[in-house]
């Protein structure tokens, strides 16, 4: 018979998956959003979220490389990216940024949304 009092070993793994969670295009943002951000005060806001999280640091580059866009906080830590520019550049930032995360390094793409 099985001691009922025995201690069980249990083993915890976390493994995230490889996604993009969000990827949205905020084209006039009002209300001091830029100021709160600490961001620049001018233009559309790009923004983020990426797992595992030190892909951000790809998606940054891709993003800089594809937009006159400006980063305003990345976070290899959190996976999170939010970039500054005219609302074209932040558009083409996000779609290059998403497309090489899916592309180049397989990981499932969200859809590019906008407010």
């Amino acid at each position: 018979m099985a001691d009922t009092n025995a201690k069980q070993r249990i083993i915890q793994e976390y493994v995230p998956g490889k996604q993009v969670t969000m990827a949205h295009i905020i084209p006039s943002p009002q209300g001091g959003i830029h100021e709160r951000l600490g961001i620049g005060e001018d233009g559309a806001i790009g923004i983020m979220t990426i797992t595992p999280s030190e892909a951000a640091i790809i998606a940054a580059d891709a993003a800089v490389k594809a937009g006159d866009v400006e980063i305003g906080f990345m976070d290899r830590f959190t996976g999170s990216l939010v970039f500054t520019g005219d609302v074209a550049s932040v558009e083409s930032a996000i779609r290059a940024a998403v497309n090489t995360l899916e592309k180049v390094l397989g990981f499932a793409p969200a859809e590019i949304t906008r407010s």
